[in-house]
């Protein structure tokens, strides 16, 4: 069924100067023109023709479109019963390019009043096209319609969508209460279940964050080359696998095995692989890549191959990726192995999102700070819908190399990708004036190293170290960072007790469902 928002002189403005200058579809930045523009098929042939031929490099004229549309039957025979030809030269005589940003803008507003009608959603109160006796109230219209963004024009609709689902919906949501409602229950479970997680890799960390916990969201950003990678595929093992090597003790428990995901956007299977290797065996990477061991390393690895098979640890491979997929991803691991630990490395835009995006909004460009945060925004909804952990990381912004507070303000894209983390963390190399300013601290004690990386902690909800550093001996070879000491951002050291999370042991559902599974 045709829709009723369509505005046909704006269509063939569009589509006159986009024949007589294709060099328009150049400036992406400024207009995007698809064929959900045109509400027409007859009008999505000819501009769809238009924008393939330009796509191609050849010059675009009614030869050219002819030729085009030879090859393809089906679309031919509508573009001749509505005399195609003849349209775009009409179009392209009466095309005005000193107008084309009216009529462009004209024809964005249109296909967005045409995507909310499709979805059954009444916006006449807004824009009537069947009006044709009030002739006061549809000039009043249109002049609404040239004087409002695209922008404004959509927050017009939520808005009013917002106004009847509070009326009708709200009140059944059950999110108020009575501020003393149930706070005797809760303070008897907080005695018997503190506000804590499962632990995540490395001395220290655990006092600060609590550990992983459930319906919570971390981001730990990072430079390139620093380490957010392995520092995630650290923490990944950690949680999924019981067992570790350690220098001193040879293999050790490490707590129970917790169904988890790993999300790779640039690794493949070896390289992930290597690395969580690496990690459980204590064995440099380099060696593993390289075939090359020194005595006892080869039995090590071969045993952390043996704990990642018998692990319920899970690897996707996402290195062009929708919002979509990120979320059927996550949903597909918690229903078919109740996957309660997501490691997604790492937060940034595809064309996939863009793609995505521009279609669900019916062509409107979003900046990238407005995706980066949509897509923190959907871990953490998603973390707190089905009671599980995410962590992901970003890259850092160039500024990272000056500042003093290291804090959100060094995300690359958008500092506002923080805005709903639980725990923000930035991962930093060690300067040749943090060592100065750290001599005293290193004197202070026989135990602690010279230090080669820095975590610090810039945000942290329900915990009270913040606005502090986490002075770290690293192996990224191993994958292996491990806090040593605490101090503030001006290198003052801060006392600060190393808590030890300790699981206590219970078989999972995975474990129960592969037992019963190898039985037949």
């Amino acid at each position: 069924m045709k829709s009723k928002y369509e505005d046909l002189a704006a269509v063939a403005q569009v589509i006159g100067c986009v024949f007589n200058n294709s060099s328009l579809l150049d400036d992406t930045d400024k207009y995007v023109i698809s064929e959900q523009d045109f509400a027409d098929d007859f009008h999505r042939i000819i501009f769809g023709s238009i924008y393939n031929i330009y796509l191609t490099g050849s010059q675009v004229n009614i030869d050219a479109i002819v030729d085009y549309l030879e090859n393809r039957p089906k679309f031919n025979a509508i573009f001749k019963q509505g005399k195609g030809v003849e349209y775009i030269l009409e179009a392209s005589q009466i095309a005005q390019q000193s107008t084309f940003n009216y009529y462009y803008t004209r024809l964005k507003k249109f296909s967005l009043l045409r995507a909310y009608d499709s979805f059954g959603l009444d916006v006449s109160f807004l824009y009537d096209p069947n009006n044709i006796l009030d002739t006061k109230k549809k000039q009043q219209q249109e002049d609404w319609l040239d004087n409002t963004s695209l922008v404004e024009i959509a927050r017009t609709i939520d808005t009013k969508i917002d106004e009847i689902k509070s009326q009708y919906v709200d009140e059944d949501l059950g999110t108020g209460y009575q501020a003393g409602d149930g706070i005797d229950e809760l303070i008897a479970d907080l005695e018997k279940h503190p506000e804590v997680g499962i632990p995540l890799y490395g001395s220290y960390i655990n006092t600060v964050t609590r550990g992983a916990r459930l319906r919570k969201f971390y981001l730990r950003s990072a430079a390139t080359g620093t380490g957010k990678t392995r520092a995630m595929i650290a923490d990944t093992c950690n949680f999924a696998c019981n067992k570790i090597y350690h220098d001193q003790f040879g293999w050790i428990k490490n707590g129970t095995s917790q169904p988890t995901l790993f999300i790779a956007t640039e690794q493949d299977k070896g390289e992930v692989q290597t690395m969580m290797l690496a990690f459980l065996s204590n064995v440099n990477e380099e060696h593993i890549l390289n075939g090359l061991y020194e005595e006892g390393e080869r039995d090590r690895v071969i045993e952390a191959a043996k704990i990642l098979k018998n692990s319920p640890l899970w690897i996707e491979e996402l290195p062009d990726f929708s919002l979509d997929e990120v979320e059927n991803k996550i949903k597909k691991h918690i229903r078919e192995h109740d996957v309660r630990y997501i490691c997604f490395d790492y937060l940034q835009t595809s064309l996939k999102i863009l793609e995505e995006i521009s279609k669900k909004s019916g062509g409107v460009r979003l900046r990238e700070d407005n995706i980066l945060f949509m897509l923190s925004a959907r871990l953490k909804d998603l973390a707190n819908q089905y009671g599980v952990f995410i962590m992901s990381a970003t890259q850092l912004n160039a500024s990272y190399q000056d500042s003093e507070t290291p804090d959100q303000n060094l995300l690359r894209g958008a500092k506002s990708i923080a805005d709903r983390a639980d725990v923000g963390l930035i991962l930093l190399s060690v300067t040749n004036e943090d060592l100065v300013k750290l001599e005293p601290v290193l004197a202070s004690s026989p135990n602690f190293k010279t230090p080669n990386l820095k975590l610090s902690v810039y945000k942290n909800r329900r915990g009270s170290y913040k606005g502090v550093y986490l002075w770290c001996d690293a192996d990224l070879g191993t994958c292996r960072i491990q806090p040593q000491f605490c101090t503030t951002w001006h290198h003052e050291l801060v006392s600060i007790e190393d808590i030890k999370v300790i699981v206590e042991e219970e078989e999972a559902p995975w474990e129960s469902k592969r037992k019963k599974d190898s039985k037949g």
